[in-house]
């Protein structure tokens, strides 16, 4: 068996075709993923243009704290006082992105929605929160007004979005573990090789085997074996890969970690051995069927969109119970994000059920299978 199992795992990592897929495209993927969205959180913001309107009985507080923001080493807005017939005109050709009009109650006029003006709603809204503080340290203790602004927006600076389990969110890792789901799906590839090589009528190695002492039970047990651990060694280098190559978010338990790759590789090549025991179909089709549900599958787990998984959770959660992609992806965020033990166990409980049923599938399709000649 061992010897067999040796043998099985040569010939697989000499099959570039077979290994491709499984190992090289997540590590591009994963590369291509990081440069396009992992620095997107960091990303510079142009200095926001906006005019000041002063009208009568004008906010004093407001108009110093419009300063010390423009003061700021981010230079997050740039202001310029205007009439109010000058500040239309600007916002109209665009030289600004919004009018502020300070008077007893600021408030703000935008030409449209964008980033930039949701910046400047930002700004307004940050001096509400704090103006009834603002005014009292105005009226009764002016020469403060500047440290009182200073303070405020350090306070802003030590909130951070946090899980509840404690740890800082992302909002682009939803890809990277939609990324890990694929991979662990694209083990289909992996076991669509091992079926075939186990029929006769597709086959000449195929052939050949079927006609050796050994039995077909030891040589199909073989080749799945040897499939998982080369799956799985593909998917643990993908997860080093994100981890300590492209220091992303995966911090969480590393065998927990390891553990939801181990079935999510079974359910992956599991797939491919059910899909591709069925000797009827031709090859082509076989894989054409492989690549549409492992796409399918990780498509609806969030790999195009990273909200894709809660938008199938509205409208038919059942989708999400059922689909191996999103029980893997859901696993990761139990680990690095929710902390949810219960939810993480329920994951690799259905999961493995999966498995099960598509390795005895697949063994009922491979032992019925009977030739006249080979």
């Amino acid at each position: 068996m061992l010897r067999l199992m040796k043998y099985h795992l040569i010939v697989k990592v000499r099959n570039f075709n077979m290994m491709f897929w499984p190992l090289v495209f997540p590590l591009v993927l994963a590369t291509l993923f990081y440069f396009s969205f992992g620095g997107i959180e960091e990303a510079d913001f142009e200095t926001v243009p906006a005019a000041v309107v002063r009208e009568e009985s004008a906010d004093e507080a407001f108009l110093t704290f419009l300063e010390e923001i423009e003061k700021d080493g981010d230079h997050l807005i740039q202001t310029e006082e205007m009439s109010g017939t000058e500040a239309k005109k600007a916002l109209e050709t665009k030289q600004v992105s919004g009018i502020f009009f300070i008077g007893d109650t600021p408030s703000l006029m935008v030409g449209k929605n964008g980033v930039s003006e949701s910046i400047l709603q930002s700004v307004l809204a940050s001096y509400e929160n704090g103006r009834q503080t603002l005014k009292t340290v105005a009226g009764k203790h002016p020469e403060k007004l500047s440290e009182a602004i200073r303070q405020m927006k350090e306070y802003e600076e030590l909130v951070k979005q946090v899980s509840l389990g404690g740890k800082t969110t992302d909002g682009s890792v939803q890809l990277f573990y939609a990324l890990v789901a694929m991979t662990c799906m694209y083990g289909a590839f992996i076991g669509f090789g091992a079926a075939i090589t186990l029929q006769a009528n597709i086959r000449a190695l195929a052939a050949r085997r079927c006609v050796t002492p050994t039995h077909k039970l030891t040589l199909i047990i073989s080749e799945m074996v040897a499939s998982f651990l080369l799956h799985f060694i593909n998917v643990t280098i993908l997860l080093i890969y994100l981890r300590y190559i492209l220091r992303l978010d995966f911090c969480g338990q590393a065998a927990k970690m390891l553990l939801v790759s181990f079935v999510g590789s079974m359910i992956g090549v599991c797939m491919g051995i059910f899909i591709g025991s069925f000797g009827k179909i031709g090859e082509g089709m076989k894989i054409g069927i492989l690549l549409a549900i492992s796409m399918l599958c990780s498509c609806l787990a969030g790999l195009m969109n990273g909200n894709m998984k809660d938008i199938v959770e509205q409208h038919a959660p059942i989708l999400n119970r059922i689909n191996p992609a999103a029980l893997i992806s859901d696993a990761f965020y139990c680990i690095n994000v929710y902390d949810d033990s219960s939810r993480y166990t329920r994951n690799l409980v259905s999961l493995s059920l999966m498995c099960v049923l598509l390795i005895l599938l697949s063994f009922y399709a491979v032992r019925k299978e009977r030739y006249d000649s080979i």
